[in-house]
């Protein structure tokens, strides 16, 4: 007869629970918990940033405005309904995707998870690379930027502090992201102050409306850039909650403290960008060094911490749900060790592309597409499923092939193919030349609809309406 495994527990403060279901002694804590970790992981320079990437789209600033608040608040919503699972199941994401999968058929979407999360990590740690750099230009001028030395030593000491939280686990996790979330914003509500001068109403204004096709795709990158690239985490965060906690709660905190952040930097981007042709193009290109200029000279090392605690925070609860997703793809090793072994990739990583990557945003914007894809149609499957459950899931099925979840679900895979394929045959990526190949199904339609990026939008509808419609018998009789 098969078991719910054990929960592990802590040995000197280090988390040994991996992918086993949390106890009910265990489990602590209010939903109004998860707006910490969920703010300190998106304040960030990311959300400036994007306010120059949307309105490369070239759309007006009601345009942008709408369109980014739209896609931020609705992808993390999302995000907030994979919470909702979590506490009810009290388990890691991808071994809740059991359910809907199949025991092993989960592991598909595992190591898409796992690819994803390892990318974010990697992205995030290298910009805290490039801010420090951004920062010494400012500072001591042009002969500071790109000193291989100072370089080596901020990653060196970046990727140090984000596997040994990840190593470390949910309770410091948890504990650092209620620090970083008070200092990063409080001196983020300082650097907003500062940079008001330098926004110009007037050029903002005056920027012309862009057409349907370039305001669907800002929608669709904001949700790739943003709720889309944490959904596969969502429940890491949330398992640790009582049963008995609100499930409305869960949602809101989630949402709230992860969009709140984004929407206020996002709507400074759009200003900044806005006011300043070189700034934005600057902003565009991935140049951290305008916005550290933008600054007192008093501010600008504070203002580099900060920049480099939000995306600490970030690559710490993504190096966290990545060991997750790495043990429920099948690799039996402990969780720690897991942590550490997607550490040393995205150390590895980042060495990569911070000396012989090139073209860091363009291959960025690709992989985000890409993988943007199969995550949005997992994500349809597992909203649905949610919508569907009526009950906890059966803890101990959750680890038997032979249970009431099964080995593999093919409805499910089914729905996540068909939705990668019809998905990348909706989007392009011209980002990245090994990637041309995507657009498929566009024809006629690729000039004017290439970089909408329907796909995404495409793949998370087919996987939510399949799973509503195919897989309520499914879950009729799994609840049984």
């Amino acid at each position: 007869m098969t078991t719910t495994p054990e929960a592990q527990g802590t040995r000197a403060g280090v988390e040994l629970t991996g992918l086993e279901t949390i106890p009910e002694s265990e489990r602590k804590g209010r939903p109004a918990g998860l707006f910490w970790p969920w703010f300190a992981a998106n304040v960030s320079v990311f959300g400036i940033a994007y306010g120059a990437y949307l309105l490369g789209f070239g759309l007006s600033f009601w345009q942008a405005t709408v369109v980014g608040i739209l896609g931020v608040v609705f992808s993390f919503f999302l995000v907030g309904v994979v919470s909702l699972a979590g506490k009810r199941g009290s388990a890691p994401t991808m071994v809740l995707s059991r359910t809907m999968f199949g025991v092993h058929g989960a592991r598909v979407v595992s190591v898409l998870s796992w690819i994803l999360t390892v990318g974010w990590e990697t992205v995030l740690c290298v910009s805290a690379v490039y801010a420090v750099d951004a920062a010494s230009d400012a500072l001591f001028g042009g002969d500071a930027t790109k000193n291989p030395g100072l370089q080596v030593v901020t990653l060196l000491i970046v990727a140090a502090i984000i596997v040994a939280l990840g190593v470390f686990g949910f309770t410091w996790i948890m504990r650092a992201q209620l620090i970083i979330t008070i200092v990063t914003g409080v001196a983020t509500v300082i650097f907003l102050v500062t940079v008001i001068p330098h926004i110009d109403l007037g050029a903002v204004g005056a920027l012309p409306a862009g057409s349907a096709a370039a305001v669907i795709g800002g929608l669709v990158f904001m949700m790739t850039g943003f709720g889309l690239g944490w959904v596969n985490a969502g429940a890491d965060y949330s398992r640790y909650l009582p049963r008995r906690s609100s499930g409305a709660g869960v949602v809101a905190w989630t949402t709230i403290g992860a969009a709140l952040p984004v929407v206020v930097l996002f709507l400074f981007g759009v200003l900044l960008a806005g006011s300043s042709k070189k700034l934005s193009d600057a902003i565009g290109a991935y140049s951290l060094g305008p916005l550290v200029g933008l600054t007192p000279a008093w501010f600008i090392v504070p203002f580099a911490i900060v920049v480099v605690l939000g995306l600490i925070a970030g690559a710490v609860m993504d190096i966290y749900s990545s060991g997750l997703a790495l043990l429920s793809a099948g690799l039996r090793i402990p969780r720690p060790a897991a942590a550490g072994v997607d550490g040393v990739i995205m150390t590895l990583l980042s060495i990569y592309v911070i000396f012989f990557g090139g073209d860091f945003l363009g291959q960025f914007q690709g992989f985000l597409i890409t993988l943007g894809v199969p995550i949005a149609a997992w994500c349809g499957i597992f909203i649905a499923d949610v919508i569907l459950r009526r009950r906890d899931v059966d803890e101990k099925a959750l680890y038997s092939a032979g249970g009431r979840y099964r080995a593999v679900n093919w409805l499910s895979i089914a729905l996540l193919v068909v939705g990668t394929a019809v998905g990348w045959g909706l989007v392009t990526n011209s980002y990245a030349g090994w990637l041309g190949w995507q657009g498929y199904l566009l024809f006629g339609a690729r000039a004017d609809w290439g970089g909408a990026n329907l796909g995404v939008l495409v793949a998370l509808v087919i996987g939510f309406v399949g799973y509503l419609i195919g897989g309520r018998g499914t879950v009729r009789r799994q609840e049984a």
